[in-house]
């Protein structure tokens, strides 16, 4: 599986893309997908989306003006339901209060705690 990762606009600082390498390969290893996906990070909103939409094999993260760990903790969560619907072929629900919506909130924010545990040298980097 191979990820591509593309900044539009994103105000990611080129000396910030090792975390987020890091990280990815963080996700592939705990929510190992089968097919390719493009991770998307973006400057500005696309469409109705939030801090993060997910269209299959597709991955696109606001990232602008925003600290890495909430970018990272947004990549999470659109990664779970990635992983939901690739490799655990789980249907959408609502996107507030649903069942599959819940998982991603909570498995998002367990994902960020355990990296920071797991990767200690990339607490302070987290934080910018």
């Amino acid at each position: 599986m191979k990820v591509t990762i593309i900044h539009k606009n994103s105000g990611i600082d080129k000396n910030e893309y090792e975390l987020y390498n890091k990280f990815i390969n963080y996700l592939q290893d705990k929510f190992p997908l089968n097919r390719d996906l493009k991770v998307i990070f973006l400057g500005e909103r696309n469409g109705k989306m939030t801090t993060g939409s997910r269209l299959p094999q597709e991955i696109r993260v606001l990232s602008k003006n925003r600290m890495n760990r909430d970018i990272l903790r947004t990549l999470a969560h659109e990664w779970v339901h990635e992983y939901q619907m690739e490799v655990e072929k789980k249907e959408m629900g609502p996107d507030i209060g649903g069942k599959i919506e819940d998982e991603a909130n909570s498995e998002s924010g367990a994902i960020m705690k355990k990296f920071e545990r797991d990767v200690p040298d990339s607490e302070d980097k987290l934080y910018d």
